[in-house]
């Protein structure tokens, strides 16, 4: 069973979730929280395999809240996805930077949104190429400028190319293409490098790519 938290302030929004969740085979709602104190709370005392956060939340917000839980050793198996509103949040970039996994959109197709449920408790980003280039571009286009960065030393010269295109949103399938390798072995440098970068996951490993220097979108040479 993949076990789910649901932080956010509004009862509706968490009735509906909690609904369309438990609904579900193998997902169960274990707990719920109105605010990021008790988010972070929740995470510590149910250790979901998921927690559903909100970023706009009374007292300590989404985003402290993910800085607080993914700064815990003891709480590395829970893994965060944003739900935010693309046009208006400023700061699902900062989120994903301090570690979570992804982000949803709130009025995101139910399907969707049970897809990105288990996506996420996989292990895996919920990043796909299209939103990765939109969000990630549109974000770091805001951002000051990155500076030269030996944080990418660590890497080979292969594994420098492959987070190039992990941080223009290729899946494992499309870098396999692009460097006319087999989709195991793109797998295989992708984790290297995450490995390598101390990336909590995918998510992290495109932040890297922007902050490095090594992907910089809107930004004049």
């Amino acid at each position: 069973m993949i076990r789910v938290v649901l932080a956010d302030d509004q009862a509706l929004v968490r009735a509906g979730f909690r609904a369309l969740l438990n609904a579900q085979p193998d997902v169960e709602v274990v707990g719920e929280a109105g605010d990021g104190n008790e988010a972070v709370a929740a995470a510590r005392e149910h250790r979901p395999d998921v927690l559903l956060m909100d970023i706009r939340m009374p007292g300590l917000d989404g985003l402290e809240a993910t800085r607080a839980i993914s700064s815990d050793p003891s709480l590395a198996d829970v893994h965060i996805l944003i739900l935010t509103t693309f046009e208006e949040d400023e700061y699902v970039f900062e989120a994903i930077r301090v570690g979570a996994s992804g982000f949803l959109v709130k009025d995101t197709e139910p399907v969707e949104l049970v897809r990105a449920v288990h996506v996420v408790a996989g292990g895996d980003a919920l990043l796909s190429p299209g939103v990765t280039r939109r969000l990630i571009g549109e974000f770091a286009i805001r951002a000051k400028k990155a500076p030269e960065s030996s944080t990418l030393d660590v890497l080979t010269e292969r594994e420098r190319e492959v987070v190039s295109l992990v941080g223009e949103g290729l899946t494992n399938d499309e870098i396999a293409a692009r460097l006319v390798v087999s989709p195991a072995t793109a797998k295989t440098h992708v984790s290297r490098a995450m490995i390598k970068l101390a990336a909590r996951d995918r998510a992290q490993l495109v932040v890297l790519a922007y902050e490095s220097g090594l992907v910089r979108p809107g930004w004049a040479e």
